[in-house]
């Protein structure tokens, strides 16, 4: 096992202060810290001993990796973990499945369109199922609403009223359509938003303050407002509609950066795209609850192959690390822990390739492992 050393992203809707509080640094911090990436994807890997993780795993998979998962995904870590921290709204977005990422990756790549390129959709060929496990309270967005009729009928706003209508004939399709296309102007939705005053009703509210004129703020009343607390876990899969509105969360996804905005953002908008894409399914809110996984552990099980998440409260006696046999990702939120000889406080991680040998995890302290599927 060897200390893992994870780039921040500089988003403009990072926070000041939730990473460097983390990892014990001095905040404010002059500029937003909105990611700590954790993994070996090429658009910014993590370091050991100053070697790209990407670069370690490809000179020896099988030994990083673990045969099974080589055979699986690849000669590369099928999974991200990052810390988000989000101060004020991300863009609106979606991401693809597998086939629809990896039609898109060629396409572009056929076109020539450059990675980095404003009007880019696809940075690679993978999908991005997605599961965020609150550590403070944060508020997202997440899938459409099965209830967004009853919402909308609350808020006595006439175009919102002739949406409901629609919505309970099956048209949410056309709805999304015709607001992405056309939006009708809301410079009065949230003073209406306000006096409901419903905590989803005054999210829309703030959305609307801040985004005027934009399609994504109309969208948004469709989705479920979830309000997670520490421990609390959504998980969103491809075609599901999100934002993250504030909060932070350790957040997890199979390896890709493939982003399809749909408001929200001043970013580049692919309406047909973004229609093809979206999976117009209301449902409630796509909540995972933690289930034991041995003492002090807890995980939050998700369908998804690339990627699964373990919590450890340790604390008094050693606890065994999961996933023994895999490649392991391990991040300290809190506290001090030692595992093998290397002792992670705070904000510090480590890469544990699946040659290690079983590990205990000793000290004070919340510890979480990252590791591949089932």
């Amino acid at each position: 096992m060897q200390r893992l050393t994870g780039p921040i992203r500089p988003y403009d809707w990072g926070s000041h202060e939730v990473i460097a509080r983390v990892q014990g640094r001095d905040f404010p911090t002059a500029e937003p810290e909105a990611e700590l990436w954790l993994g070996a994807h090429p658009a910014d890997p993590a370091t050991v001993d100053g070697r790209g993780l990407d670069a370690v795993i490809a000179g020896d998979p099988d030994a990083e990796l673990g045969a099974t998962v080589v055979r699986r995904f690849g000669a590369k870590l099928p999974f991200l973990l990052k810390l988000l921290a989000a101060q004020r709204p991300l863009s609106l977005q979606v991401h693809p499945n597998l086939a629809q990422a990896a039609a898109g990756f060629e396409a572009e790549e056929a076109a020539g369109v450059p990675v980095d390129a404003p009007q880019r959709r696809y940075k690679d060929a993978n999908h991005k199922p997605e599961m965020l496990v609150a550590v403070g309270r944060t508020q997202a967005l997440a899938g459409f609403a099965d209830d967004a009729t009853v919402f909308l009928r609350k808020l006595q706003w006439p175009p919102g009223l002739g949406w409901a209508d629609r919505l309970e004939a099956g048209d949410l399709h056309g709805v999304v359509s015709d607001i992405l296309r056309g939006a009708p102007d809301f410079d009065d939705l949230a003073d209406l938003c306000a006096a409901e005053g419903s905590a989803r009703a005054l999210a829309i509210a703030d959305l609307a303050a801040r985004y005027p004129g934009d399609p994504g703020v109309l969208v948004a009343m469709l989705l479920n407002h979830v309000e997670l607390s520490p421990g609390d876990a959504i998980y969103l899969a491809a075609g599901s509609p999100h934002a993250y509105l504030r909060g932070a969360g350790v957040e997890i996804m199979a390896a890709s950066d493939n982003v399809l905005r749909g408001g929200l953002t001043s970013k580049f908008v692919d309406v047909d795209e973004l229609l093809r894409i979206l999976a117009f399914e209301p449902g409630p809110p796509p909540v995972v609850t933690p289930v034991s996984a041995g003492p002090s552990t807890v995980r939050w099980p998700t369908p998804t192959a690339e990627f699964t998440l373990y919590e450890i409260t340790v604390g008094g006696s050693p606890v065994a690390l999961p996933a023994v046999g895999s490649p392991r990702v391990l991040f300290c939120l809190e506290g001090e822990v030692r595992a093998a000889d290397l002792s992670l406080r705070g904000g510090e991680s480590a890469w544990s390739p699946a040659s290690d040998p079983e590990l205990t995890a000793r000290g004070t302290g919340r510890l979480f492992v990252a590791t591949v599927g089932g």
